[in-house]
């Protein structure tokens, strides 16, 4: 059986779990709602303030989907309840960013301005032009938005620059040297 999949998930106070007839699983909190449609096979059971995800049978593809549903169901009720949490940091001179209404404006030593558009349901904010905070309550929505923003100018091995997480160490190269 699965290691994670088998292990029950703590519902905190405030966050309510419904499971619909057709396997789909509403999570609400104080920071909003998500949902997810349980895989064929895969089924949640709610014993008071406990969920137990089990599988129908010990096919390969079950215990793979067991441990994933178990994980994301998990992270759904994180994030309604705490919510979700990236830092980025911009290293180079005259880089900087800047939150315009619906979009992230990123000055990356391009010739032109980088406007990348801010999803629904997450916070972005900017402080001294080169820290970025992303915020929100889906954690693959909060994930991916870092990295696309990182994704416009990752951190160089030669000089540091570029857009980095907060807790990412980048690994320095030394420069051709003249002999």
């Amino acid at each position: 059986m699965s290691r994670i999949g088998k292990q029950p998930i703590s519902l905190p106070d405030k966050v309510n779990v419904k499971i619909g007839a057709d396997r789909k699983v509403l999570v609400e909190g104080p920071k909003g709602k998500l949902s997810f449609q349980l895989p064929v096979g895969i089924t949640v059971l709610q014993e008071e303030k406990e969920l137990k995800v089990t599988r129908a049978t010990d096919h390969r593809t079950m215990r793979s989907l067991h441990g994933t549903a178990q994980r994301l169901i998990s992270n759904m009720i994180q994030g309604v309840s705490k919510g979700f949490k990236r830092e980025l940091e911009i290293q180079g001179v005259g880089f900087k960013a800047a939150v315009k209404g619906k979009n992230i404006d990123l000055s990356l030593g391009y010739s032109h301005p980088l406007l990348h558009p801010i999803p629904d349901g997450l916070k972005v904010t900017v402080t001294e032009n080169t820290q970025i905070t992303v915020e929100g309550v889906d954690k693959q929505v909060v994930g991916q938005f870092a990295a696309d923003v990182r994704g416009y100018y990752p951190p160089e091995p030669y000089k540091g620059k570029g857009v980095r997480y907060k807790d990412e160490h980048v690994r320095r190269k030394e420069g051709k040297t003249v002999k």
